[in-house]
């Protein structure tokens, strides 16, 4: 099962990350929980300065952007 971790204090950029990589990883078929990360010490012990980020199994894999479903999943795949 991956991890998915949202990282952003819940501004329409970050429910609209959370939104996309739902439907990618739901498109991929993926055993996945995802995590809602809004304390901003949290966000920053990732490593990140610009919100929203995306992490999957602790690994930051975008921060400060909001991609389309179909580059979400091409980063998950």
């Amino acid at each position: 099962m991956k991890k998915i971790q949202i990282l952003g204090t819940g501004c329409a950029k970050c429910q609209k990350l959370a939104e996309n990589t739902q439907q990618a990883a739901d498109n991929l078929g993926f055993d996945y929980e995802m995590e809602k990360v809004t304390d901003i010490n949290q966000i920053m012990s990732f490593g990140i300065m610009t919100t929203p980020g995306l992490a999957v199994d602790g690994k930051v894999l975008l921060a400060g952007k909001v991609p389309a479903v179909t580059d979400i999943e091409k980063m998950l795949g």
